[in-house]
């Protein structure tokens, strides 16, 4: 073919495809096509290397590599490395003394790089030497804890809210999962038991019930434990208040659980739903409660639910003022996706694209400003008082609070073939195809990346705390940027990322 070279390409089933590729594309565009065959999915980086062995530049051209046709090069596939952050919230009247941080590792090493906040787990060096064949890492809002292959624990951060485990440490054996407040850990053990630390939310009186549990949710400060035959069990600041005898019957079947700040909404095999907590955040469905029939899922902002049926109808309940109350919109909610959620307002993906929004108003809740440019919506976003939704062009509209996010006409017509879009409390990031980096919403919460912008190529993936972002390149560095105090400086231990 000419203009275009063909490839041997090794894959990592260990199998050959031949692709052809013009001269002048891209190592990136190979990439794809070769992934392609590949059937790699998304958390999986193939790295191409040249016949010379050496890995192939994703920014050059095929013939600026100095392939040539008949060539054989070989895709290496590699893990994408998890990230974990905590954050800075309020915690039941206390406010955690410390900001941010972020964790990163590649699942099975044996070196976890953290930064940001010490207080808040930016520093591992206490834990390095035990942090050996890291499998997964959790995060409370000041805490970090990670699973080992052996299914031990190692925790670090604030002690408060779950850094020091040492008290429990004997029984953190066997760990399969882990769940958290804002300030407790609860992890499930391959029998099914349930173990805790931190903060203040401890199974006291329901410790004996926590056997043969197969999930566990949590809401800010309370957890809910599904067990395996469908019953449930709760705990928390708020829960002994609510956890009636009435309430507990009807916890039957359930097949999922969503959460508000101070309330929690399970549905069950029927299609029904159970509601209970502060009846201000959503705990009380008893006015629609005729209505939750055949529900499929429930979304939630910090103080209400918002239920989509199998017709496509939504049922919502809860404060009025964040989302609550959704009868001004009811008979445009048809045909119903997905439903996103702010802090205080509910946006829906209609069947035919168009987007429907509710609640809070300088949350997101008011889309009549863009509603004739929400079409052909494919995906929404984020942050805790704006929405920003991606088109099927891969252009963007956002709404909401603009210092929160809910403007980015200024950086309108850089929003070109956005692949997906990242959030922290205040601000936006959106990766683009060619894998660089847009950023909009407020410069101290991470929309200001113009310091770090030339380093932003080859992303894979971001990953945010409240107030900072942390973008993880093809080659495993990281850039950072935002609030240096919650994550968004990493030059401490930029040194660390070419050993994971």
């Amino acid at each position: 073919m000419d203009g275009a070279v063909e490839l041997c390409v090794s894959l990592p089933s260990g199998t050959s495809t031949v692709l052809s590729a013009a001269r002048c594309c891209t190592i990136r565009e190979l990439k794809r096509k070769v992934a392609a065959e590949a059937e790699s999915s998304g958390q999986v980086v193939l790295t191409l290397v040249a016949p010379d062995g050496c890995v192939l530049e994703e920014g050059q051209s095929v013939e600026a590599a100095g392939l040539h046709d008949g060539d054989t090069i070989t895709a290496i596939k590699t893990q994408a490395p998890q990230m974990a952050a905590t954050t800075k919230r309020t915690n039941l009247g206390r406010v955690l003394p410390m900001n941010g941080a972020f964790a990163t590792c590649f699942p099975g090493c044996n070196l976890v790089v953290a930064w940001g906040d010490p207080e808040a787990g930016g520093d591992c060096s206490r834990v390095q030497e035990q942090l050996q064949n890291v499998q997964q890492i959790q995060a409370t809002d000041g805490a970090f804890a990670a699973i080992l292959a052996d299914g031990s624990v190692v925790t670090w951060g604030h002690e408060w809210p779950g850094g020091d485990s040492r008290k429990v440490q004997a029984q953190l054996r066997h760990v399969k999962q882990i769940q958290a407040t804002a300030t407790t850990f609860a992890a499930i053990r391959a029998d099914g038991s349930v173990v805790t630390w931190g903060g203040a939310h401890h199974p006291k009186d329901v410790q004996d019930q926590l056997r043969k549990i197969h999930q566990i949710q949590s809401s800010h400060n309370a957890f809910a434990a599904i067990r395996e035959d469908g019953s449930v069990v709760t705990w928390g600041s708020w829960i002994e208040r609510y956890d009636s005898e009435e309430v507990r019957e009807r916890l039957r079947n359930v097949q999922e659980i969503q959460a508000t700040t101070g309330a929690f909404a399970a549905i069950l095999a029927d299609g029904s739903v159970v509601a209970w907590g502060f009846s201000d955040k959503g705990g009380d469905c008893k006015k629609v409660e005729s209505q939750l029939r055949n529900v499929k899922h429930i979304q939630a902002t910090n103080a209400a639910f918002a239920a989509v049926l199998t017709d496509g109808s939504v049922v919502a309940w809860g404060d009025p003022a964040a989302g609550g109350d959704c009868r001004e919109v009811q008979s445009r909610l048809g045909n119903v996706q997905q439903i996103q959620a702010t802090h205080f307002a509910f946006a829906a993906i209609l069947a035919d694209g168009s987007v429907v929004a509710w609640g809070g108003p300088d949350a997101g809740g008011d889309c009549s400003e863009v509603q004739l440019q929400l079409r052909n919506v494919r995906q929404i976003q984020a942050t805790a008082v704006a929405f920003a939704a991606i088109l099927a062009d891969g252009s963007v509209v956002a709404w909401g609070d603009p210092h929160g996010g809910g403007d980015c006409s200024q950086i309108q017509e850089e929003l070109r073939s956005v692949q997906q879009v990242q959030s922290t409390h205040s601000a936006f990031a959106a990766i683009l195809e060619d894998e660089t980096v847009v950023t909009w919403g407020s410069s101290a919460g991470g929309g200001d990346c113009s310091g770090v912008h030339g380093q932003l190529r080859n992303v894979k993936q971001i990953q945010a705390t409240h107030a900072a972002f942390a973008a993880v390149l093809a080659n495993g560095s990281v850039v950072t940027w935002g609030e240096p105090s919650s994550g968004g400086d990493c030059s401490q231990v930029r040194d660390q990322f070419g050993v994971l």
